[in-house]
């Protein structure tokens, strides 16, 4: 009986989203004017055309890009190709970020591109990582 609970209690839906998201995520939840790990940006995202914005990066690391629905995320420094991402993940369970994809990057300012997007806007944050 107390594994039945147990299984019950695992298995239920998220009540409230959100809410306890890690240290690292709590931006997602403030919304600001550009990408930044502090808070989190909303895009127009149209469909078919690619959603660009840019962040500075200040010390070298591993720094992820959180996204609220399904797209390809690329970042770019000047031009050139995409970088090779370091890492997928998907959200916290009980939040509305969807995935984090990660990079190692340097000092310097960035292009993020966001495409097949299927929601009209998008949620972005830049997410702090481990330092190199």
């Amino acid at each position: 009986m107390f594994l039945t609970a147990l299984a019950l209690t695992m298995a239920a839906p998220c009540r409230t989203l959100d809410t306890t998201l890690p240290r690292p995520l709590a931006g997602w939840t403030r919304l600001g004017r550009t990408l930044d790990t502090g808070h989190a940006v909303t895009l127009a995202a149209g469909r078919g055309k690619a959603v660009t914005t840019s962040v500075r990066i200040r010390k070298a690391g591993i720094f992820g890009v959180a996204v609220d629905q399904d797209g390809w995320v690329d970042l770019y420094r000047g031009q050139g190709k995409a970088l090779e991402m370091a890492s997928e993940s998907r959200g916290p369970a009980c939040s509305t970020i969807r995935k984090i994809i990660r990079y190692r990057l340097r000092p310097g300012t960035y292009r993020v591109e966001v495409r097949q997007l299927k929601a009209p806007r998008v949620k972005l944050l830049l997410v702090a990582g481990e330092r190199r």
